[in-house]
């Protein structure tokens, strides 16, 4: 028996009940999305996967299902379980999303986030000075004042991801929600990383006090171009990353 799927099959059989459907969907999801099987694939039939992981045919066609509800797998009777095409797959979903950071290499997964943060995170400033409520706004003063208070460091990840959050949350547009799984995963990852490799760490702190006066003042504009000028200088916190950095976590 190949030692890999030895492995797999000692750890898993230490998971119990409805746990363990998810500990194969997990591994299985981690190779599809690692490249070990490609889009296009067959997979290995039912009864393989139950000798891989020690599991019975029921956990393995709930992970199936899993795996297939999340855009990753089709399945078609007498032909098996096959890889979806890349564009099928819902990145958006938060374990999608956790397997294909896992299967990046940082420089390039915080390149990727980069641009589409550049996208929306101006506008989503912007509406946010446009649509915030009393409440909302209050929830991002809350944030930064935990991010000041926090100074720099790890212990700033946690309220910079609810900042974000909560700009997210004051844009008021129900078509950029979707993009909060995406944002919470993605940047705590992100933080974690640019907080202990920036030699000046604390330049963030008045970027984002920024983006709140602007929102505060419902000055669209200044909340963009704020927006713009934080996400500038996190480019060239990631241009000054080491070439090897350790893997990023799995969230």
């Amino acid at each position: 028996m190949n030692p890999g799927k030895s492995s797999q099959k000692a750890s898993l059989a230490k998971s119990a009940g409805s746990n363990l459907h998810r500990k194969v969907a997990q591994s299985i999801g981690n190779q599809i999305l690692s490249g070990v099987y490609a889009p296009g694939a067959i997979l290995p039939n039912e009864a393989d996967w139950c000798r891989i992981y020690g599991a019975s045919r029921t956990t393995v066609r709930e992970a199936v299902k899993t795996l297939t509800a999340k855009g990753l797998l089709k399945s078609r009777t007498k032909i098996g379980s096959r890889v979806e095409p890349r564009e099928n797959w819902n990145i958006l979903d938060r374990d999608v999303l956790a397997w294909h950071m896992a299967s990046m290499n940082p420089q390039e997964f915080f390149s990727s986030v980069q641009e589409v943060r550049k996208i929306l995170e101006p506008e989503i400033a912007a509406l946010a000075a446009l649509n915030r409520t009393p409440q909302q706004l209050r929830a991002i003063t809350e944030a930064f004042e935990d991010m000041r208070k926090a100074k720099a460091g790890l212990n700033s990840v946690v309220p910079d991801v609810r900042f974000h959050l909560a700009l997210l949350a004051a844009a008021n547009n129900v078509f950029l929600t979707p993009f909060g799984i995406m944002i919470e995963a993605a940047l705590t990852n992100m933080f974690e990383f640019t907080s202990t490799h920036n030699p000046e760490p604390d330049m963030f702190i008045p970027k984002h006090e920024g983006i709140l006066k602007a929102v505060t003042r419902g000055n669209a504009k200044a909340a963009r171009k704020a927006a713009l000028s934080l996400l500038t200088d996190t480019d060239h916190t990631i241009a000054g990353l080491p070439a090897k950095t350790k893997k990023l976590k799995k969230t």
